[in-house]
């Protein structure tokens, strides 16, 4: 008991010294972000772009889709640009040529080699030197540069218009036709992604060869290249990273570890009899595989755009469900289904705990669910309409779809989730109430599964710390705030505390066994965790000491992972541990996929690119959407899944219940989910990421590569793992099927039989 009271105060200080650093890193974001300029003019006096552009510009990015449709400093999408990479390399192209013609009389290829090195050493330093003028609050650009500015804003207006001769572009892009059809919002366009660009090129104050974005993205034009930090950090990570897994092995092989209790001979659960309120969390988990049915489907659409960029098989689909509809929605529903999934199985397993149906549970119950239901269908179907009808800025920040990948649900439905999560939170606490204040072995469990339900409510807060006007450095500190603390800390928490709760109730495992090492497991994976944050904000126009911390903490991340493999064994052996146990047979099986996609997408893939030089080439490439997959539906995803069955075990009837159905269901998902990554995603990733090391990000996320014949294969090849991951959902809701009919089935064969008699 001593120990575990040392562990909780460690955890404290811990948890409290981690968000102070964090919350003193966004001060410092705040403080030295790349400067939005008022006023953008050449130096004859004509202005470019005027006061309130660039974020006018930022709004207007967002509303045709921002996040959804390509990406802005590599975090988005995959299918069209990184737009500050294409500006980039646009502008440097025409402003070369511009020189070319001017002084030499022909095109810049046409050149003679010294005539090109003279002019690329004159635009390198021509793009990385910092005109902009605190004072007066703008940048200064020579005529040149800004005819090549000028150049490539009307190339921009013309894609996010209805220009048709860039038709095939578009489609390239999987993008619509007049995505801007307000002119002033499409005046403003060229201004944020010209500044996006600027940050990633211009020199720093005080620096010499490091922009705001250090130096993302690769772009040898300008010699924008990775920095020495972001080399010398990546070594000393990975040094970190070898000895902390060295230290932890030794630990556990130094530790004398219990041994499982004697498990019961008979189900400990096999008698509880649910509540009302536990019968009323039933239809949230039908819900939850609703959402999973409509998330793959969104998937697989949103995947084939990229080889049809408007069309399904040749019908034109993208006229009522255009690529950034479908992929805001199989984004979305996988946050929500995993996150509907957790809730339900908070409400059920608390009265189960406790041993207390308070009053008016059940309604409470009943009444999130419908809320739930309403924010879920009213911000997908707002979303929607914003985006096809083109409702403008105010309404896809307040209603519709906000262009941030994971949040991208407006304002007023992220207040009422917000509000429905905290109500969430009451409604857990008060049913585990007695089990909180009465001392028992599982205290320590129930507490930590009821902290970590706090966090997840609270801390859902970050997604209104930004407004329609926040500088886009801020909108991704408080957005990975939420992405990262929220989905993969706090749920991970929640979720390993009620798994270990699950096994001392069943038991598994001995319950002041689990209470210390759930306490040791959160330190180790928070210590990283938190900090671990940083290691999306490398290159958003953030300090450099942001890749110093972001690179170490993350390693550590991966520490505890290292371990995942002798915990998956031990599920293993439980689940054969007594014959009941194989009642709980899929579920346990969850549990263990869980530790072997933890293993993979969280810490082989995730690794892969975290180090700052890795991510410095792939970000944004199909690397991330490889860990992507692998870690959210590998890890989360199988742990909702486990978790549902758990509890639909207890509240549905048993005779319905078909381990033959699961047990495909349960194959399927994994061996399909390992099809698509590695027989797709992962070759397709690194064969970007050689394209951005040999010739530059553009390069990478350009046509000649997205849509070249090897890619466009690599994303057929995703077929027969999307057959058989889809073969898998299927046989769960077929699985959910049964379990609702089988009320009817019964009354109608009792009706039957009253009848013969």
């Amino acid at each position: 008991m001593h120990a575990t009271r040392k562990l909780w105060t460690w955890l404290a200080i811990i948890c409290a010294l981690s968000f102070a650093v964090l919350g003193w890193v966004g001060a410092e974001i705040y403080l030295t972000a790349p400067p939005i300029p008022k006023h953008i003019t050449s130096v004859d006096g004509n202005e470019l772009f005027g006061e309130g552009q660039v974020d006018r510009g930022q709004q207007a990015w967002l509303s045709a889709g921002g996040q959804q449709l390509g990406t802005v400093w590599g975090h988005g999408s995959y299918v069209a640009p990184d737009w500050s990479a294409d500006w980039l390399h646009r502008e440097a192209l025409a402003l070369r040529q511009i020189w070319a013609k001017r002084d030499f009389g022909a095109s810049f290829d046409d050149l003679s080699k010294s005539n090109q090195a003279a002019l690329n050493a004159r635009l390198k330093e021509e793009m990385r030197r910092n005109s902009y003028d605190a004072a007066t609050g703008t940048i200064v650009l020579s005529a040149d540069r800004a005819a090549a500015v000028r150049e490539v804003a009307s190339h921009y207006t013309s894609l996010f218009g209805d220009d048709r001769a860039l038709d095939h572009l578009r489609e390239q892009y999987a993008m619509n036709a007049n995505s801007l059809p307000d002119p002033d919002d499409l005046k403003a366009l060229p201004a944020f992604v010209f500044w996006s660009a600027w940050a990633a090129a211009t020199d720093r104050p005080g620096s010499v060869d490091l922009s705001y974005t250090s130096n993302w993205p690769h772009e040898p034009l300008i010699d924008n290249r990775p920095s020495a930090g972001a080399g010398i950090w990546s070594i000393a990570s990975i040094i970190l990273m070898i000895g902390a897994i060295a230290a932890m092995v030794m630990v556990h092989s130094a530790a004398k570890e219990e041994a499982d209790p004697v498990p019961p001979k008979t189900d400990p659960l096999f008698n509880l009899k649910p509540t009302p309120s536990m019968l009323a969390t039933k239809k949230y988990f039908f819900v939850v595989i609703g959402l999973i049915l409509a998330q793959v489907g969104m998937g697989v659409i949103t995947a084939h755009y990229a080889v049809e960029g408007h069309s399904f098989f040749g019908y034109p689909l993208a006229q009522i469900l255009p690529f950034v509809v479908s992929r805001t929605i199989h984004t979305q529903f996988a946050v929500l289904w995993i996150a509907t999934a957790w809730l339900a199985t908070g409400l059920y397993i608390a009265p189960a705990i406790s041993g207390h149906e308070p009053k008016f549970q059940k309604l409470g119950v009943n009444l999130l669910f419908y809320a739930l239901l309403f924010i879920v269908v009213g911000s997908t179907a707002m979303g929607w309409l914003g985006s096809l009808q083109h409702k403008g800025n105010a309404f896809a920040f307040w209603l519709g779809n906000q262009g941030l990948e994971f949040t991208s649900m407006g304002r007023i439905w992220q207040i009422l989730l917000f509000v429905g999560l905290l109500f969430w939170v009451t409604l857990l606490g008060r049913a585990l109430w007695p089990a909180l204040v009465r001392k028992s072995e599982s205290r320590g469990l129930i507490v930590m599964v009821f902290l970590a339900a706090l966090c997840i409510g609270g801390f859902y807060a970050t997604s209104l710390t930004w407004g329609q006007h926040t500088h886009y450095s801020m909108i991704e500190y408080w957005r990975w705030w939420l992405v990262h603390l929220w989905v993969e800390g706090f749920f991970e928490v929640f979720a390993t505390a009620v798994i270990a709760l699950l096994f001392t109730r069943l038991g598994l495992i001995r319950a002041s066994t689990a209470n210390s090492a759930i306490v040791l497991e959160t330190i180790v994976f928070l210590f990283g965790g938190i900090l671990g944050t940083l290691h999306h904000l490398y290159f958003t126009g953030t300090p450099t000491f942001v890749i110093a911390i972001g690179a170490m903490f993350s390693a550590l991340e991966v520490v505890p992972l290292s371990m995942i493999g002798v915990e998956a064994w031990r599920n293993y052996q439980r689940s054969k541990a007594a014959p009941w146990v194989s009642t709980y047979k899929w579920s346990i099986l969850c549990f263990i996929a869980v530790g072997f996609w933890n293993t993979v997408g969280a810490g082989l893939l995730g690794f892969s690119i975290n180090t700052p030089i890795a991510l410095y080439y792939m970000q944004g490439l199909n690397m991330t959407a490889a860990h992507g997959h692998a870690a959210l539906f590998g890890v989360y995803g199988m742990l909702g899944i486990g978790l549902l069955l758990f509890c639909l075990r207890g509240l549905c009837d048993r005779l319905a219940w078909s381990d033959a159905l699961l047990k495909v269901m349960f194959w399927c998902l994994n061996l399909g989910l390992a099809m698509m990554v590695f027989i797709s995603l992962v070759p397709a990733g690194i064969y970007q990421a050689w394209a951005s090391v040999s010739t530059g990000m553009w390069f990478a996320r350009s046509p000649e590569v997205i849509h070249s014949k090897l890619m466009e294969t690599l994303v057929w090849m995703r077929v027969p793992g999307d057959v058989v991951f889809a073969i898998g959902t299927l046989f769960l809701a077929l699985f959910a099927w049964r379990l609702l009919t089988a009320r009817g089935n019964k009354a109608r064969l009792a009706a039957v039989s009253a009848d013969r008699a």
